[in-house]
């Protein structure tokens, strides 16, 4: 873990915002669910405190546009298997450092990326692999609040560091 103000929070969604299930139709996918305190935290919590929040996703969704334009989301990457190359980006778009950037996931596309920041979590149900590197393992599941959790983690940590600092 960092001793860095974070900055940035970069999500997944599939198995972090939502709870991992895809639920399809013949015309293709139908519909995700969106924990709405997740949504606070990104939409109120994160802003007052001058963190950015962005997702970086491996598939694309109309749904996922719709959810992020709702809270006010523009850094919205979908259909990325290669994250990396994206959060490598992003990081030089708001001048941060890794340990400026906090991550959340919970697979292991999430890996390279999780590796490269300074403070990161993953939701209880998470995939082992993706457990044995997270600084922070949230009691709650994708889809079930865990996001919001980690947003009240990074807040806490920064007001921490701002105290000490």
């Amino acid at each position: 873990m960092n001793d860095s103000i974070i900055k940035l929070l970069v999500m997944d969604v599939d198995g972090t915002l939502t709870d991992g299930k895809i639920n399809m139709g013949p015309d293709g996918e139908l519909f995700k669910s969106f924990n709405i305190r997740d949504g606070y935290g990104i939409n109120e919590m994160l802003p007052a405190n001058g963190i950015v929040p962005a997702i970086i996703t491996g598939r694309t969704s109309r749904i996922v546009e719709n959810r992020a334009r709702e809270l006010h989301i523009t850094e919205l990457h979908q259909g990325r298997h290669d994250k990396l190359d994206t959060l490598l980006a992003l990081m030089e778009k708001y001048g941060c450092t890794g340990e400026n950037v906090a991550y959340i996931g919970d697979d292991i596309l999430d890996i390279v990326c999780m590796e490269r920041c300074g403070l990161t979590a993953c939701p209880a149900d998470a995939c082992r692999q993706v457990k044995a590197i997270a600084h922070y393992h949230c009691t709650l599941r994708g889809g079930d609040g865990a996001v919001r959790e980690f947003i009240e983690h990074i807040i806490s940590h920064n007001q921490n560091l701002a105290i000490t600092g």
